[in-house]
């Protein structure tokens, strides 16, 4: 009996292990395709749930802002005797309740309740500036870390058919038609594309360490292999278009809205200057009855002009720089856009001549080099140069589809084409 309760604890550990075995194992992993890393960003990022959290407690700032303060309740003893203050009441000795609560007049609750707004609307588009960004990061991560695959595969490529060239001129050689020297020149290549091979890794894992840091996750959690080129097209058929919407990106608005809120406070600070009231009601009471009630009204005296008037001061200050930092913002944007639509297009031209043009040329060349060099009418450096030519230009291939899609994705930032 003793050993079954011994067991009993091992019994529901193993079972709870068991009911949470499937749930980490059919956890996605992201990385195989952008919709992947685009729907674990907004899920898990860390800076977005804060942000998430912070724009909540700004919206839920608004009501009391413009909530009327707390009333305040008094009581008050008179006729106390100072040698025996604690006795109870006797004939003689007044107690005055009172009530009072603080009214604020001229429309104050309802623009402070705006301003409040307003700040928790800035907000609000802080966290979609935010997170359109790190979308950008995460397609500019997500692009790294295909490019690499990429990369990896032509070089792959280029060290197989080495080889190939390399057996080719050690026939040649065993049949006293080449040097060995070719064989030997074929092998140092192929050590040249083995090193390169392993910085183009080494960049791959720098590149998916960046996009497991943009997804909230550890830098070594593992990702799926991508399965095609991220899709990222740009929809804008010219800069100006790409550009027309500049003012309504959300880093424009935030600012924008904390310049209505700077605008509208300096409309409260100058309500301000006329007096609030408190109204209060009272009772005295005189041994065990209300002897007399009272009604209260007072107002404030706006005495201290001086400092009224240096925080209507602040207050224009505050608009005035929050509408500088608009601009700036929406230069900031622009200067953005202007340099994304630039490496765009010119990787984009780029890409098109390597494909339609040098490769072609290089093709043919390395085809050509071969039967020559089968023939005996080349040398092996030319056959060997041919090689590098052709390879070297599919590899060019890569890096400007890479160099396209990083663009692509900065353009979209500003168009607002990421979801």
């Amino acid at each position: 009996m003793a050993s079954s309760f011994k067991l009993l604890p091992c019994v529901l550990a193993g079972a709870l292990l068991t009911l949470a075995l499937p749930s980490v194992a059919t956890e996605p992993v992201p990385g195989h395709s952008l919709e992947s890393v685009h729907a674990w960003v907004l899920e898990h990022n860390p800076e977005l749930r804060a942000l998430d959290f912070e724009t909540q407690a700004a919206e839920a700032r608004i009501l009391p802002a413009g909530a009327l303060p707390d009333p305040t309740a008094s009581v008050g003893f008179r006729g106390l005797d100072p040698e025996t203050p604690w006795r109870a009441a006797g004939a003689h000795r007044e107690v005055e309740y009172a009530l009072r609560q603080h009214v604020p007049l001229w429309g104050k609750r309802d623009l402070a309740r705006t301003v409040a707004r307003q700040g928790a609307a800035a907000i609000g588009l802080d966290r979609i500036t935010t997170a359109r960004d790190l979308l950008a990061e995460a397609e500019t991560a997500y692009v790294r870390y295909w490019h690499a695959d990429q990369a990896v595969a032509v070089l792959d490529r280029r060290i197989a058919l080495l080889r190939q060239v390399e057996e080719m001129a050690g026939v040649r050689y065993a049949l006293g038609r080449a040097a060995q020297q070719d064989a030997i020149r074929a092998q140092v290549e192929q050590t040249s594309l083995r090193r390169e091979r392993i910085e183009r890794l080494a960049a791959k894992q720098e590149a998916a360490a960046t996009l497991n840091a943009v997804l909230g996750r550890r830098s070594d959690a593992p990702l799926a292999t991508p399965d095609e080129a991220p899709p990222l097209v740009v929809h804008s058929a010219s800069l100006a278009e790409a550009l027309d919407g500049a003012d309504a990106h959300p880093a424009v608005r935030a600012q924008q809205a904390r310049a209505e809120a700077a605008r509208t406070n300096v409309v409260l600070e100058r309500r301000n200057r006329f007096p609030d009231i408190t109204v209060g009601v009272g009772a005295m009471q005189l041994g065990n009855g209300i002897e007399s009630t009272e009604l209260m009204l007072e107002v404030e005296i706006p005495f201290q002009q001086r400092a009224r008037r240096e925080r209507e001061r602040e207050s224009r200050l505050l608009e005035a720089a929050a509408l500088a930092r608009m601009d700036a913002t929406l230069r900031a944007v622009e200067e953005r856009g202007a340099s994304a639509w630039s490496q765009w297009t010119s990787a984009r031209e780029r890409r098109g001549l390597i494909e339609n043009t040098l490769l072609p040329q290089a093709d043919a060349t390395w085809q050509s080099a071969l039967a020559s060099y089968q023939v005996g009418e080349v040398d092996f450096g030319t056959l060997l140069e041919a090689l590098n030519e052709w390879q070297g230009a599919d590899l060019a291939r890569v890096d400007a589809l890479r160099d396209e899609l990083l663009g692509a994705a900065a353009v979209r930032a500003i168009e607002g084409e990421i979801r």
